[in-house]
């Protein structure tokens, strides 16, 4: 009864209610009708109208034109950087670049009406904003870099260095004040604000850049390296030191109350080194797992961070100030300091500091130097600035005891400048010390003494490596291996591979293992730790294959292009790479990047087809980096596959194509060396075309006549011929050919070493 009770309701309910709706819908129908075709007949006009007022009203919107604002700033800032990067300078010289393009100086001055619609005067704020925002994150992974252990042990010697070149381009820098003053001040401007920021702004040394440099040339394991980083480390704390008191001194309006400032900074310093450092040393160590830092952890350093940046604003300094020294406080656990880094440097490297180069870029205006006098001013503070940083760090390196080349790097090394520059400019931009026309003298200043470092370090190189030697017998042409690897397994399996080529030959060959440890401008705070954990195993292996090798650890932004720079400076023989997926394949964003990518890297490939470097037959199938390596290397390049190689004592080698020739020099030092069985399957007759060929095989079978036969053509290269191998070596030509003709090969195939001349 209770089931018809239910089922009666339900239909009542649900049908008294459709067929009000129904009657609803009835009346609306007859009454609006003639209204409707009204409206329609109106907005049949009128849609395309009001949808393209939409349009332009949602791009003009606040939010839209930020986000538009960012993907062009973020594609010429790339472009940019890759550009330097090319010519062997820091990315941040193109990044300065791309802002100084974007402003009035390029853009607005070519195309006005197209600067104006992107950048318009009301947005401008938002950019200063974020930008603000990724310059806290920045500074504070600025003071997380800065290991102050390191400073225990040079501590005299790169003060006396440092503070020697702060001395001297500080006063250098009040001194051109004097005399600049009356020209480039505001009406309400002091004398001394103006001359304590000009100083600060030639004295400054930007630490992140000179790492990198120095870690890029490979001078971090020296003795020069060690101290060139100190005095940058030295230097960077002196110079913000001085500027949190040069903007008390400015913001306070007296003398007196400057001091008041000072004192309540000096008293907040002491209070995070004594209360608050350890206090997060606490808290880390609470963690209990090395790889993760939990959501409320990084919740608390981030609230440290932001309440350091909000104090030392309130007080009077600069939220800058507050920033780096957060990042100097944090715990020194180098484990926690990277992964904490991790978590903030990208969205703060890639896409909020890109902002800040922008606004810089807004700020600069150098159509105002519209005169030979003020160039020449420009070219007066261009010279001071590197003559005072050149000289005298030199001079200081050479009194505290290093030789006139180490003494000359040093002074090289303490003229770059690049984005702490900036920071310290728009500083003094925006608390009206510094006028547009000596703020955009000053810009070119700091892009001009950074562009300058590597050519002087350079040509200090070349000066004294043409010194005369004492005569020496020429050494024979050693066989040279470069072999990039990514993780200490691949390393091993790589080596054990490249020492089939050169068992028997020590004497005249090297190997060099290269781990390229991917990285922007900032310097890596656990750096020596990273290169111990990686080499130790490939160390204790070669040690265990009696294979000699060469370490090399480096730093860059582009592995890949790092790979290609030192492959053809120096005259490698043979690159062997491991067998990669590329990571774009798969995902639509994925294939964005890889797009995004291969329209960077155009200009390097049309050179590469206008120079005939390379011919690559149907690359597609490697990643992106290894296309880009087969393509602009100078040499042959091998990329191996593994299927569990365990000894290579029989290789065989497939000819499907008559530019194979090349093949023949690594087959003969496999031979030779390790006196592997070579099987020879010649499909096109290269052994009659090629006398090259012909004397690798003649070499071999000198050894031993049994080191190397030709398979029979009338018989099939069956499973059970392919199972006997240990290793495939074959050109990348012929390997393309192989897969279209025998497409279940892939499967029966043992390990693989593709060749590409």
């Amino acid at each position: 009864m209770k089931k018809y009770k239910n089922l009666v309701y339900y239909v009542s309910v649900v049908g008294i209610f459709c067929l009000i709706m129904y009657l609803v819908l009835i009346k609306g129908e007859n009454d609006l009708q003639i209204h409707k075709q009204l409206a329609e007949v109106k907005n049949h006009f009128s849609a395309w109208g009001m949808f393209l007022e939409n349009v332009v009203s949602e791009a003009t919107g606040a939010t839209a034109l930020l986000l538009l604002q960012i993907i062009v700033i973020l594609f010429f800032v790339r472009f940019f950087g890759w550009v330097c990067q090319k010519i062997g300078q820091p990315t941040v010289i193109g990044e300065i670049i791309a802002g100084i393009v974007l402003g009035p100086s390029l853009l607005g001055w070519i195309f006005p009406e197209f600067s104006t619609v992107i950048f318009p005067e009301s947005s401008i704020g938002n950019i200063k904003l974020l930008s603000e925002i990724g310059l806290v994150l920045f500074m504070f992974i600025v003071g997380m870099e800065l290991d102050l252990k390191v400073l225990k042990h040079r501590i005299n010697d790169a003060v006396l260095i440092s503070h020697t070149c702060i001395a001297l381009l500080f006063t250098l820098g009040i001194v051109l004040s004097y005399f600049i003053y009356p020209y480039f001040t505001y009406p309400d401007s002091y004398f001394v604000p103006f001359a304590l920021f000009m100083g600060i702004a030639m004295s400054i040394t930007a630490f992140p850049v000179l790492a990198r440099i120095v870690h890029e040339r490979g001078l971090n394991k020296a003795p020069l390296g060690a101290m060139v980083i100190t005095c940058a480390a030295v230097d960077d704390i002196t110079a913000w030191c001085l500027l949190a008191a040069v903007i008390a001194i400015a913001k306070a309006g007296t003398f007196v109350s400057s001091l008041f400032v000072i004192l309540f900074a000096v008293i907040y310093v002491i209070a995070m080194f004594k209360v608050v450092r350890p206090l997060l040393k606490r808290i880390a160590d609470q963690q209990t797992s090395k790889n993760i830092i939990s959501k409320p952890v990084i919740g608390v350093f981030f609230l440290v961070l932001l309440l350091s940046s909000y104090l030392t604003s309130i007080i009077g300094i600069h939220p800058l100030f507050g920033a780096f020294l957060a990042g100097v406080i944090m715990p020194a656990n180098m484990n926690f300091r990277k992964l904490f880094i991790d978590k903030i440097e990208d969205i703060s490297m890639v896409v909020l500091l890109p902002l800040f180069f922008v606004y810089t870029g807004l700020n600069t205006k150098i159509g105002l130097l519209n005169t030979p006098s003020l160039w020449a001013l420009c070219g007066v503070i261009v010279l001071i600035a590197t003559f005072g940083k050149f000289i005298g760090g030199a001079l200081a390196s050479r009194f505290v005891g290093f030789n006139w080349k180490s003494s000359l790097t040093i002074g090289a090394l303490m003229n770059t400048r690049g984005l702490m520059e900036l920071v310290v400019l728009n500083i003094g931009y925006d608390l009206g010390i510094l006028t547009p026309e000596i703020f955009a003298m000053l810009v070119v200043m700091a892009l001009a003494t950074t562009f300058l470092t590597s050519p002087l370090l350079n040509l200090i190189d070349r000066i004294f490596r043409n010194k005369p030697q004492e005569e020496v017998l020429p050494e024979q042409k050693k066989f040279k291996i470069l072999v990039p690897f990514s993780n200490p397994q691949a390393g091993k399996k790589l080596m054990f591979v490249a020492s089939f080529f050169v068992k028997r030959s020590h004497n005249a060959s090297e190997v060099d293992m290269v781990h390229i440890s991917p990285g922007n401008n900032l310097y890596q705070y656990n750096m020596e730790k990273e290169e111990h954990d990686i080499f130790e195993p490939i160390i204790a292996e070669s040690a265990l294959l009696e294979q000699p090798i060469k370490p090399i650890f480096k730093i860059a932004s582009d592995p890949y292009m790092m790979i290609i720079k030192m492959g053809n400076s120096d005259e490698y023989d043979f690159i062997l790479l491991g067998a990669h997926i590329s990571i774009y394949k798969g995902n639509l964003l994925g294939e964005f990047i890889s797009l995004s990518n291969k329209i960077l890297h155009l200009p390097t490939h049309f050179y590469s087809w206008i120079a005939g470097k390379k011919k690559v037959a149907k690359a597609r199938s490697f990643a992106e980096g290894t296309r880009s390596i087969l393509t602009n290397s100078d040499m042959p390049v091998g990329i191996f596959h593994d299927k569990g190689l365990k000894d290579i004592k029989n290789v065989f080698i497939p000819i499907l194509d008559n530019r194979d020739a090349f093949i023949g020099q690594f087959m003969e030092r496999l031979a030779i060396n390790s006196y592997a069985r070579i099987t020879i399957w010649d499909s096109v007759g290269l052994l009659d075309e090629s006398l090259e060929f012909t004397k690798n095989i003649r070499n071999i079978k000198e050894v031993s006549p049994s080191l190397c036969h030709e398979w029979d053509k009338n018989l099939p290269v069956d499973a059970d011929t392919l199972g006997k191998q240990d290793l495939v070596l074959v050109s990348i030509n012929s390997w393309n050919k192989l897969k279209d003709k025998n497409i279940d090969w892939e499967k029966l195939l043992p390990s693989v070493l593709l060749l590409n001349e």
